[in-house]
């Protein structure tokens, strides 16, 4: 986490919690989600804008984290700021070199299991947590397997946010327990 956001946390420590206003894509694309994208429904329906700020998806990339319930997050200065995701936490971008994995956010990660669903996506658990491969790296991942690296498993896709503790939609989870 940056030294700034640290110094913000501890300056006001009772800023509200912000939910809805940031997603990510199976591509590892931000979406910023103002009010008129909230109306328009939930993340897969209503993606807002494509955040294209250079230093700005930089800055989300290096205070983007897990809380203790597996909602994601990032932090922006004092305000937690909670991520509406696609499908998984993390998109892979995968090298073809030596078939090594990188995050969207540019953090490396190590490869531990492969796993594939009905609709012919490809994740891989890693020591970071679990991501979807980035759709221009599925055919570096065939590699991979071909190669004996991976070996993939079949997966539900609808049950790995339990298996690997994670939230897709903070903002409807939050709603559901108002109820």
């Amino acid at each position: 986490m940056d030294d700034i956001v640290e110094q913000a946390l501890a300056k006001w420590p009772q800023v509200p919690d912000c939910y809805g206003w940031l997603g990510l894509d199976m591509r590892g694309r931000w979406y910023l989600r103002d009010d008129a994208a909230q109306a328009g429904g939930p993340f897969a329906q209503s993606k807002g804008a494509l955040l294209q700020h250079d230093k700005l998806i930089a800055f989300i990339a290096r205070n983007y984290e897990p809380d203790a319930q597996g909602r994601w997050f990032f932090q922006n200065g004092p305000q937690r700021v909670y991520v509406e995701l696609a499908l998984t936490p993390w998109v892979w971008r995968l090298q073809a070199d030596d078939f090594s994995v990188l995050s969207h956010t540019g953090r490396k990660a190590v490869a531990l299991d492969c796993l594939l669903d009905a609709q012919g996506r490809v994740y891989l658990s890693t020591d970071i947590g679990v991501g979807l491969v980035h759709t221009l790296d599925v055919g570096i991942a065939a590699e991979a397997v071909a190669a004996g690296h991976w070996t993939p498993r079949p997966v539900l896709a609808e049950e790995l946010p339990a298996r690997y503790r994670y939230t897709p939609s903070p903002c409807a989870l939050r709603d559901a327990g108002r109820r």
